[in-house]
């Protein structure tokens, strides 16, 4: 096995975005493909990691861009900064992340009929509203994301399998935003599924998380078993 790792451009509109794509290329087969949301800061090493990680599992792991090319944030503020036009216009949320789809199905190693998508914090967020969108693709998976609903999309009709997880104790997602997203995911008929790890933060999966004060703390026991649920998931909607 050797996981080959590369970069790739693609458009939404005049936007050049650049996603990091990893893949086994033992095999010459197509397969599954994963696309991975980034959080609030922008494409990063940790996206990048999660895609060879995806790629060792058998798939493509597409870590996706929202900002554009080369676009990161160095601190909350600047991350605040670059998150924000897109939680004010969900609309051109939901349109970057579609652009991302389109590009990943024009790989030559993806399945493009069996794809999926994973997100953290701000990308858990983006992948659920790819969902709302009524993209056609298997399933999508959120990492303590955000789980308010756009304003864009008022009756949406989800044909993606579900998967939210959550930390019991993330005072950016109060537990009326949680009875809210099961509701609308019961009224758009989605296959959803909701995990609440207790005694657990946002950011549970991130390793450098550590600010109490924030909300944001990493917690190995709700990486690890969120990361395994993902692995069942993904086994189960790709059959």
């Amino acid at each position: 096995m050797a996981i080959v790792s590369n970069t790739v451009a693609y458009l939404d509109g005049d936007v050049v975005l650049e996603a990091f794509f990893a893949f086994d290329d033992e095999s010459s087969a197509r397969r599954p493909a994963v696309l991975i949301n980034h959080a609030w800061g922008g494409r990063d090493a940790f996206v990048a990691e999660k895609a060879k990680q995806l790629a060792a599992l058998g798939y493509v792991g597409f870590a996706l861009d929202i900002y554009g090319k080369g676009i990161q944030g160095s601190t909350p503020e600047e991350n605040a900064g670059l998150m924000q036009p897109f939680m004010a216009d969900r609309a051109m949320l939901q349109q970057r992340v579609t652009a991302a789809l389109s590009a990943v199905k024009l790989l030559p190693w993806v399945d493009d009929s069996k794809i999926a998508a994973i997100g953290f914090c701000f990308g858990g967020l983006c992948v659920l509203d790819l969902a709302r969108t009524g993209a056609d693709i298997r399933g999508v998976v959120s990492f303590h994301g955000l789980l308010n609903a756009p304003d864009n999309l008022k009756n949406p009709a989800i044909k993606a399998k579900v998967l939210a997880m959550h930390g019991h104790d993330d005072p950016m997602v109060p537990v009326q935003q949680v009875i809210a997203f099961e509701q609308e995911m019961t009224q758009a008929g989605a296959d959803w599924q909701f995990l609440s790890f207790g005694h657990t933060m946002h950011a549970f999966t991130n390793p450098v998380a550590n600010n109490p004060a924030f909300g944001t703390v990493y917690q190995a026991d709700a990486d690890r078993r969120s990361w395994l649920a993902m692995k069942n998931f993904l086994a189960e909607v790709f059959v």
